[in-house]
């Protein structure tokens, strides 16, 4: 257990990093200073172009989009189940242990099997009592698909900065 916390903090810490420097470099160009930003929230298709399905890697895709600021919109765009398409849904985790392991037993649900479909399920990234990240995760499969197919990531939205 010891071992899986460390390793846990370790990640958060490699996460938070990550996130820090991707954010000091973020926006920085020879015509602004400091900040690039627009004032409206932006709106999000999760994994881009290969939407919520499995075997992306979410959490590469969540850095690279970072950051994330509260009141922005993460898009879970889906196929319902079919003969052909395996089921998806999109769940939160209470907190960083749920997340590392893929343990659903505390899970939400936020989004069935079918509400992926068309233009998709949308999440608004809201301010309260958000003092912790989001862990979102598909939960289906009792967890598969967030164990071995690396549909989770985690989101903690900042402050929206003002324009000068």
């Amino acid at each position: 257990m010891g071992f899986r916390f460390a390793q846990g903090l370790v990640l958060l810490q490699a996460i938070a990093c990550v996130v820090e420097v991707s954010l000091a470099n973020k926006g920085w160009d020879s015509h602004t200073y400091p900040y690039n930003h627009s004032s409206a929230p932006k709106r999000f298709t999760v994994g881009g172009s290969q939407h919520w399905q499995f075997g992306v890697n979410y959490t590469d895709w969540s850095l690279k989009s970072a950051p994330f600021y509260f009141n922005d919109t993460l898009v879970f765009k889906y196929d319902p189940p079919s003969n052909t398409t395996f089921p998806h849904s999109v769940s939160l985790l209470p907190n960083l242990r749920s997340f590392l392991n893929c343990d659903l037993k505390k899970a939400k649900l936020i989004a069935n099997q079918t509400q992926g479909g068309g233009n998709g399920f949308e999440f608004v990234l809201k301010k309260k009592n958000k003092k912790k990240p989001y862990y979102f995760v598909c939960g289906e499969r009792n967890g598969f698909h967030c164990k071995v197919g690396i549909m989770k990531f985690a989101v903690a939205p900042l402050l929206r900065p003002r324009p000068f």
